[in-house]
C-alpha cells in the first residue's frame, strides 16, 4: 500500500481501513508470540500500513 493510494479516500474509508489493519497487527503479534508466524516481515509491513493510514487520516482532517 502506498500513501498516494490513500490520499483520495474519504475519512470514513480511512477509519475503516485503520480498524482492519490494527486488527491485523493484533493477530500477527499473537501469532508471533505463539510461534505460529513464519514470515515476521508481515508484522513490520502491517505496522507501516497503520502509520500510512494514520498520516493520510490526519491530512484529510486538516483539509
Amino acid at each position: 500500500m502506498k500513501y498516494t493510494d490513500l490520499q483520495d479516500k474519504s475519512i470514513d474509508e480511512l477509519a475503516a481501513m485503520l480498524k482492519e489493519k490494527k486488527l491485523e497487527v493484533f493477530t500477527l503479534r499473537a501469532k508471533l508470540k505463539t510461534m505460529q508466524l513464519t514470515n515476521t516481515s508481515e508484522l513490520k509491513a502491517a505496522k507501516k500500513d497503520v502509520a500510512r493510514i494514520k498520516t493520510a487520516l490526519s491530512a484529510a482532517r486538516t483539509k
